[in-house]
C-alpha cells in the first residue's frame, strides 16, 4: 500500500488493473491486436528491435499479419486515453504542487521519401557542436515530474507537431488542454499551488507566458546565454511632461557590468556540484518587435511580460567541463529566497523527462517500427505511452529481478527497466479482457511473378503552406 498525496490510501493492484480495462475501453478497432501488442511490448525480454518480433511473445497468440493489421487500420480513441492518463495518481511536490515538464523528441525517418507530414527536426550528434537537421515526426510530450533523483515521470499526453504548425502556439493550446483536464478530474482544485511548467531553451517561454496569463500556471524556461533583458522604466518626476520611457536599463547575461547586485542570492550545497549560488533579478521582460510570432498581434504596443531572472552557478561540473551558469526565467515576480530554491531544482528535474525519453526508444522500441503513416505512427506512440504508464502503476508490486552483475535497489527505486524486467510475472494475475483468437488460413498474397505497379507517392520535407480544412482534419490529429 502506499499513500496519495492527500494520504488517502492507494491499492497499486487496483489502480494498474483499471487502467487495462480503460485502456482496452479505448480501443475502438482492432483492440484485441493492439491490446495484445501492448501486452508483448511490456513482458518482451530486452529492447524491441523490430515490431515482427513482438508476435513471437507468448502473450501477443496471433500472427503478425494482425500485428500490423492493427497498427495500420485498427482505432484508438485518443481523447478518452487522455482523460484516463489525466486521473492517475501523479507525482507532486511536498508542498502539493504539480510540475510539469514539456519537451519535443523527434521520430527520425530521413529515408521514407512516401511517408507524409515529416519536417526538419533538430537532431544531436555524438560529438559536441554535431548537431544536424534530420528528417521525420517531431513529438511534443507532456509529462508530471517527480522530486528527488529518478528517472520516472508521469507521461500525460502527446501530439504530432505539422510542417505547417507555430511550435508556440500548438505548445501553448496543448499546456492549455492538458490543464483543462487535470481540473476536471480533480487533480487541481480552486486554492491549490499554481502548475509550474518547465521548458528548456528551445522554447520562447516568455511568449508561452502571454498566451497562458489566463490560467493558474508558473512557467519556468531556459534563456540563451547571449540574451538581453530590461527593467522596467524608472518613475518620472510629475513635472516631467517628456514621452515616459518605455523601458529602462538593460541587463545583458554575457556582460557583469549590466548586472546590479541581485534581489535574492542564495546558496546550497550538493552531492555532485559543490556550492551551487543563485541569483535573482526580479521585473525583467524582452524587447518585443513586430517581426516573427508578434506580427499578426493587435495595433497598438506590444505587451511588456515581466519575470524573474534566476543565475544558477554551481563550483564544478563531472569531468573537465566548464561550468557555465544556467539562466532561467520564471513568469513570477517578487520572488523570494525560497522560491528561488524551488525554481531551479524544479528545473534539474526537467531533465529526467530525457531518461523517459532514453527508456521509449531504447527499450521500448518507439522509433523502432518503420512505419509509413503518420496515423499509424500515433497509435504505436500512445501504446507506447499506456505501455510506460504501466510499468509507472506496477512500480510497487514488482520484484527486483536483478542480474548478478547489478547492485541490489532500494524499496521504491526500481528503474523502469528493471520493472519491466518482472512485469512478465504480474501479467497472469491481472485482469486479460481480450477475447481468445479466432483460427483462421493465411490468404494466398501477392500472385508469384507479378509486380506491384502502383507506386507510392512521395511527399516533400520541410515547412509547407496549411492545407485546407478537410485535408488537415484527414489525418491522425482528428482521429
Amino acid at each position: 500500500m502506499s499513500l496519495l498525496h492527500h494520504g488517502a490510501p492507494r491499492d497499486a493492484f487496483a489502480e494498474l488493473s483499471g487502467f487495462r480495462m480503460g485502456l482496452y475501453a479505448c480501443l475502438t478497432g482492432r483492440r484485441d491486436a493492439l491490446f495484445e501488442l501492448s501486452d508483448a511490448l511490456l513482458c518482451a525480454d530486452g529492447p524491441v528491435r523490430t515490431l515482427v518480433e513482438l508476435s513471437l511473445e507468448p502473450e501477443h497468440r496471433r500472427g503478425h499479419g494482425a500485428l500490423y493489421g492493427g497498427l495500420n487500420h485498427g482505432d484508438l480513441d485518443m481523447a478518452r486515453l487522455r482523460r484516463t492518463l489525466a486521473g492517475l495518481p501523479l507525482p507532486r511536490t511536498s508542498e502539493g504542487r504539480l510540475v510539469l515538464a514539456v519537451d519535443v523528441s523527434t521520430w527520425s525517418r530521413p529515408d521514407a521519401n512516401t511517408s507524409p507530414d515529416r519536417m526538419f527536426c533538430h537532431t544531436y550528434g555524438r560529438g559536441r557542436g554535431s548537431a544536424q537537421m534530420i528528417p521525420g515526426w517531431p513529438y511534443s510530450f507532456v509529462a508530471a515530474l517527480e522530486q528527488g533523483r529518478t528517472s520516472w515521470t508521469a507521461l500525460l499526453d502527446v501530439v504530432r507537431l505539422w510542417p505547417w504548425d507555430d511550435a508556440i502556439a500548438v505548445t501553448a493550446a496543448h499546456v492549455r488542454d492538458v490543464l483543462q483536464r487535470l481540473y476536471v478530474t480533480g487533480q487541481w482544485q480552486v486554492g491549490d499551488p499554481p502548475v509550474l511548467v518547465v521548458l528548456d531553451a528551445g522554447y520562447d517561454v516568455t511568449r508561452l507566458a502571454f498566451l497562458l496569463a489566463d490560467l493558474p500556471v508558473e512557467l519556468l524556461g531556459r534563456m540563451r546565454s547571449d540574451r538581453v533583458l530590461y527593467f522596467p522604466p524608472p518613475p518620472q518626476p510629475p513635472a516631467n511632461r517628456r514621452r515616459k520611457p518605455k523601458r529602462g536599463a538593460e541587463f545583458a547575461f554575457e556582460a557583469a557590468a549590466t548586472q546590479p547586485v541581485p534581489s535574492v542570492t542564495t546558496v546550497s550545497d550538493t552531492t555532485h556540484y559543490g556550492k551551487a549560488l543563485a541569483s535573482a533579478w526580479d521585473r525583467l521582460h524582452p524587447l518585443l518587435v513586430r517581426r516573427s510570432a508578434w506580427v499578426g498581434h493587435p495595433e497598438g504596443e506590444l505587451p511588456v511580460i515581466e519575470g524573474t531572472v534566476v543565475r544558477l552557478q554551481v563550483d564544478h561540473l563531472r569531468g573537465d567541463h566548464d561550468p557555465r551558469p544556467v539562466w532561467l526565467w520564471w513568469s513570477g515576480t517578487a520572488a523570494t529566497a525560497d522560491d528561488v530554491d524551488r525554481l531551479w531544482r524544479a528545473f534539474l528535474r526537467r531533465f529526467d523527462l530525457e531518461h523517459t525519453f532514453r527508456m521509449l526508444k531504447q527499450t521500448l522500441g518507439w522509433t523502432a517500427p518503420k512505419l509509413r503513416e503518420p496515423a499509424a505512427a500515433d497509435r504505436w506512440t500512445w501504446l507506447v505511452i499506456a505501455s510506460h504508464t504501466q510499468l509507472r502503476l506496477a512500480r510497487p508490486l514488482a520484484e527486483d529481478l536483478r542480474n548478478p552483475w547489478e547492485r541490489p535497489a532500494r524499496q521504491g527505486r526500481l528503474t523502469p527497466a528493471r520493472v519491466r524486467r518482472g512485469f512478465r510475472r504480474l501479467h497472469g494475475k491481472k485482469p486479460q479482457p481480450v477475447s481468445a483468437p479466432k483460427s483462421s488460413v493465411a490468404g494466398p498474397g501477392q500472385p508469384i511473378g507479378t509486380q506491384n505497379k502502383r507506386r507510392a507517392r512521395e511527399h516533400p520535407v520541410g515547412k509547407q503552406d496549411k492545407p485546407n480544412f478537410a485535408e488537415a482534419t484527414a489525418g491522425s490529429r482528428a482521429a
